[in-house]
């Protein structure tokens, strides 16, 4: 549960941005959107080798 507590004097506006921003970093909508449908073995297994070989390139760039 993600959550945050308001400040003495703090516009509605900040707190807002705030949770926001906590929201989006606690991969809450992420997980939801990942657990919304469901996703066959096969294709499950094709995405992670892609990820992987973004993630290898990346890597390799940087070295």
């Amino acid at each position: 549960m993600v959550g945050i507590v308001i400040q003495e004097n703090e516009s509605i506006d900040r707190a807002l941005k705030r949770f926001k921003k906590k929201y989006e970093r606690s991969g809450v909508l992420k997980e939801y959107k990942k657990r919304t449908f469901f996703v066959k073995p096969s294709i499950k297994k094709r995405m992670e080798k892609i990820k992987a070989q973004r993630r290898s390139q990346r890597n390799d760039i940087n070295d």
